[in-house]
């Protein structure tokens, strides 16, 4: 495995790019896949409250689908992207649907002006593929306005890999957490980092938290689940991932 340094941010951009598939996104353009349905949606919109007539920052949107969640519920939504192929595709679907969403292609460590301070930034299952993720984090939080929201989702750090381990050994198991690394994956790579270290930046840029959440997969919905993917009963008993709510600075 590489270590984090070897990759830039635009390598990675450019991984993402070349390997998301219109298929994938159509299966995810509603309400993203089964993990983001039960585990992390509702603990993303849980966090951010009534979002209606709020300002919110999907950073790192992807194909859009939490963008157009939000704007289900009254947000006005700005989502930054910074593929070519994600970005073209949300765009499609907001002149499809007309929700008001706007979709800026960036990359978070270098935001351009986006009309004013945010009430909240939401930054789902991003910073852990961002391979210089420190600027980008401190560009969520100088987004908002004072005191406004930060909530964003990573694969846990402590059990990133929950299925595949699960399947094999009926546990989980891994054999380093504190060192960082790149976690290859079939369509790009994530880098691990222990939570500390998203916790720390967090502290540094001025930020109260608030909340972390390690949700659970129901128990009913692994069994409905485990005919289809063996093992999925594990995320009933460890979290697959870390969702953080935080305050900006006032």
């Amino acid at each position: 495995m590489r270590m984090t340094s070897a990759w830039t941010n635009e390598d990675a951009i450019r991984r993402w790019n070349s390997s998301t598939t219109r298929e994938a996104m159509e299966a995810t353009a509603g309400d993203g896949d089964f993990a983001k349905r039960h585990l992390v949606n509702p603990v993303l919109l849980g966090l951010l409250g009534d979002v209606r007539g709020r300002r919110v920052l999907d950073a790192g949107c992807g194909n859009g689908y939490f963008s157009r969640m939000l704007a289900e519920r009254g947000a006005q939504v700005v989502g930054v992207e910074p593929t070519d192929a994600m970005t073209a595709f949300a765009r499609e679907k907001e002149a499809d649907l007309e929700q008001g969403v706007t979709y800026v292609q960036a990359d978070l460590t270098l935001l351009p002006d986006l009309g004013g301070p945010f009430d909240a930034v939401v930054c789902s299952m991003v910073l852990m593929g961002i391979p210089d993720w420190r600027p980008a984090m401190r560009a969520c939080v100088e987004a908002l306005r004072p005191g406004g929201l930060f909530v964003f989702a990573l694969v846990h750090p402590a059990f990133e890999r929950l299925l595949g381990t699960w399947q094999e050994h009926g546990e989980y198991r891994v054999r380093r957490y504190l060192r960082e690394y790149e976690i290859v994956g079939s369509d790009a790579s994530d880098f691990h980092r222990p939570i500390s270290a998203y916790l720390n930046e967090l502290a540094s840029l001025g930020c109260r938290l608030r909340e972390v959440v390690e949700p659970g997969l129901d128990a009913a919905v692994a069994v409905e689940g485990e005919s289809i993917t063996p093992g999925i009963d594990g995320y009933v008993h460890l979290p697959n991932f870390l969702i953080v709510s935080a305050e900006a600075p006032v």
